[in-house]
């Protein structure tokens, strides 16, 4: 098992909390972006930089993880493909991806998508809250104890 990260997005905070996680545990972890990344000098911690454009980080983390991998990603496309895939999927503010949400997940996502190209402004995503970290980790938490052998 292994984490990857779609670190192009992910918060510094979340970053921090996955450093901290694969610290503890000695599991692989990677950072996958299109920007050099620094990265605690462990072993088990990795990072690979692609080249620039769009979802070239994200075809990366299809083509390389397997199932039961878990991958953070606040990408609801990428997320739908990695399911398909067997791998997991979580957000950065805790929210577990599942193949029974997804679809519908995607559906709002294409709404809000035409919404703001016909001119509708949609505000973004909050801030991410102290409440956010802490669901994140304690998800990280619970897949790490029902997956991980050490």
């Amino acid at each position: 098992m292994k984490i990857w990260v779609d670190a192009d997005a992910c918060p510094k905070p979340i970053k921090a909390i996955l450093f901290r996680a694969a610290e503890r545990t000695g599991i692989a972890l990677c950072l996958v972006a299109n920007q050099p990344m620094q990265t605690p000098p462990f072993r088990n911690i990795t990072a690979i930089q692609v080249g620039q454009g769009f979802d070239v980080a994200d075809n990366e983390i299809v083509r390389r993880a397997q199932q039961d991998d878990l991958v953070i990603t606040s990408d609801i496309p990428l997320a739908d493909e990695l399911l398909t895939k067997g791998a997991q999927a979580l957000s950065p503010r805790g929210e577990v991806f599942s193949p029974s949400t997804i679809k519908a997940k995607l559906n709002m996502r294409d709404f809000m998508d035409t919404l703001r190209s016909s001119g509708i402004h949609t505000g973004g995503p909050a801030q991410l809250s102290e409440t956010d970290k802490r669901e994140f980790a304690n998800a990280l938490d619970r897949y790490l104890a029902r997956h991980h052998k050490d």
